[in-house]
């Protein structure tokens, strides 16, 4: 059977280790003027503008990841009240007030991601199980749905490796009885953000957060 969900983007989970997950979240700003849309679930990165953005406001799309988009905050440029989104538009703010992002910002966050595909060699689980511990590539992690604002990123199995700067860590597979089909996309991995900003190291540079996979 066919799984149920196929690309919601990153989901929180819990936390890594057994520390308590309150999948809390940290008030970050949007640039006002940002016309970038900005999904719930997708990564976004920070800007030296002390604003956060989508991944493809990056020169070369390389830049550390500082979270993952929950929602906003504004006041609307029509009505002069506050909105509150899951997404941001790319538009309908009032500039003179800030937008206001929310972020799960924690480098030991775990996520739920769908995958984007079914690649050879990798449609059961014991196959899909030897890409534990290595890194993988996001896909359509700029894009979702301006109805529901929902990503619609997703993981792309066809980059599974070690290298290390590859946006994820693969930690495991969730267990899940709507989404138990490995020869469909859609497969649950269980993930954390490898090249996070706010990891010891954490930098807008490039290849300074990310490590090698297994």
């Amino acid at each position: 059977m066919a799984n149920t969900e196929l690309s919601y983007g990153l989901r929180p989970l819990s936390r890594q280790g057994a520390s308590v997950s309150s999948t809390g979240m940290t008030e970050y700003r949007i640039a006002a003027g940002n016309t970038n849309p900005i999904f719930l679930g997708m990564p976004v990165i920070p800007l030296a503008a002390g604003v956060i953005d989508d991944l493809q406001a990056a020169a070369g799309g390389n830049v550390s990841i500082v979270g993952v988009f929950g929602g906003c905050e504004f006041i609307s440029s029509t009505t002069g009240k506050p909105v509150f989104s899951n997404h941001w538009p790319g538009s309908g703010a009032d500039t003179a007030h800030p937008v206001k992002a929310f972020l799960y910002d924690d480098p030991n966050q775990l996520f739920r991601i769908a995958t984007s595909n079914v690649v050879g060699g990798q449609d059961t689980e014991a196959e899909v199980r030897t890409s534990v511990f290595a890194n993988i590539a996001l896909a359509n992690g700029n894009s979702g749905s301006t109805t529901t604002g929902q990503s619609s990123a997703t993981a792309d199995l066809n980059t599974v490796a070690t290298t290390n700067t590859l946006a994820l860590r693969i930690m495991g597979i969730l267990d899940d009885a709507g989404n138990n089909d490995f020869t469909e996309a859609g497969i649950p991995l269980i993930v954390r953000i490898n090249n996070h900003f706010n990891a010891p190291t954490g930098s807008i540079a490039a290849g300074t957060v990310s490590t090698t996979g297994v």
